[in-house]
């Protein structure tokens, strides 16, 4: 199972990165849980400095922009 992160205060961009992430792993067909990390301390931990950012397993994978579904799909691959 896969571990998605959504690190982000919870703007637009945020809720649109959570939901392209959940459409990614619903069309690759994998089993998932997804997270929202809205705290900005648990945020720095990450080492994020801008959001929205998305970490799989714990590792962060884009920061700063919200990528396509296909985009994240090749990052969960």
């Amino acid at each position: 199972m896969k571990k998605l992160q959504v690190l982000g205060t919870g703007c637009p961009k945020c809720k649109k990165l959570a939901e392209q992430a959940e459409t990614a792993a619903r069309e690759a067909g994998i089993e998932y849980e997804i997270e929202k990390v809205t705290d900005i301390n648990d945020i720095m931990k990450f080492g994020v400095m801008v959001t929205p950012a998305l970490a799989i397993d714990g590792h962060v994978k884009t920061a700063g922009k919200v990528p396509s579904v296909e985009e994240i799909k090749r990052m969960l691959a």
